[in-house]
């Protein structure tokens, strides 16, 4: 097995390919690269677009189809899916909105 390179912020999201942050349950989206100066490129360009990140690069071992095995005890708690899992997020958002609304005022007219 070979090693590769792979970025995490300081929210343990990883950079996908299309520079956006995932959680890491799709493998073949995450940025991977086979060379550390690749990675550290990446992430000081990624830094650069927003200077709040604190991007580390992260080594791990490549399973048999050159997808990174990443350790269990560095992964972020799953994102909600767009779909059903990001339509109950809303809807639970909405509901704690709504229970936040003050009841109208009886003593004026």
């Amino acid at each position: 097995m070979s090693e590769l390179f792979i970025l995490q912020n300081q929210d343990k999201l990883f950079l996908g390919r299309q520079n956006n942050w995932l959680d890491g349950r799709d493998l073949a989206a995450l940025f991977k690269t086979a060379h550390k100066d690749e990675a550290i490129n990446q992430m000081v360009e990624a830094s650069s677009k927003d200077y709040r990140q604190r991007i580390k690069v992260i080594s791990c071992s490549a399973n048999e189809k050159g997808l990174p095995l990443i350790d269990p005890d560095i992964m972020p708690e799953p994102l909600p899916k767009a779909g059903k899992d990001l339509f109950e997020t809303l809807e639970q958002g909405a509901a704690a909105d709504e229970s936040t609304i003050a009841a109208p005022r009886a003593d004026l007219p």
